[in-house]
């Protein structure tokens, strides 16, 4: 066993345990969803998400420390930063991606849908739930792919936006 005085998960070695305290909450995982839905901008992550701001600014300010996250200046007055991902958060693309396929296998009924639809660029094909294409068999990378929301997902979230527009 490792010692530290610090994180309870620094005194294991099991990695499950480690990364739990890097993104092993709701609002975490929300946030790493919008930033890999491309929303880089505090106000869309906090209306995609539902969470407060203090959610959102903790959640952001532990994954710049943890290195999943980057904070870049987009206006200088008043002062505002869009977050990007790192190389390091990049990498959690597959464990979300996983996350989402277990989602939609197993937390909603038939009759829902899929949320989004994946085209693997490679081949030009629906990529399917992964991890590899449906399509050609590639193994699947968010980097090349992208993605369309279905029409009753993109509703749901068009409905997110007008309501966190109407409290402010």
């Amino acid at each position: 066993m490792v010692k530290s005085k610090g994180n309870p998960a620094d005194q294991t070695l099991c990695p499950v345990a480690r990364a739990e305290t890097v993104v092993g909450d709701r609002w975490t995982v929300l946030v790493l969803r919008e930033l890999f839905a491309r929303n880089h901008r505090f106000e869309e992550i906090q209306a995609y998400t539902g969470a407060t701001p203090q959610m959102i600014a903790a959640r952001l300010k532990k994954l710049e420390t943890d290195g999943l996250v980057t904070r870049r200046v987009y206006n200088k007055h008043p002062l505002r930063h869009e977050y990007h991902l790192t190389e390091k958060g990049e990498a959690f693309f597959p464990v979300m991606f996983a996350l989402r396929a277990w989602g939609e296998t197993w937390c909603k009924s038939p009759r829902d849908g899929l949320s989004m639809n994946y085209t693997h660029l490679t081949c030009g094909k629906p990529a399917g739930l992964g991890p590899v294409c449906q399509g050609c068999g590639e193994p699947l990378q968010w980097t090349d792919m992208v993605a369309e929301r279905t029409p009753k997902y993109q509703r749901e979230r068009d409905a997110r936006w007008e309501a966190f527009k109407a409290t402010r």
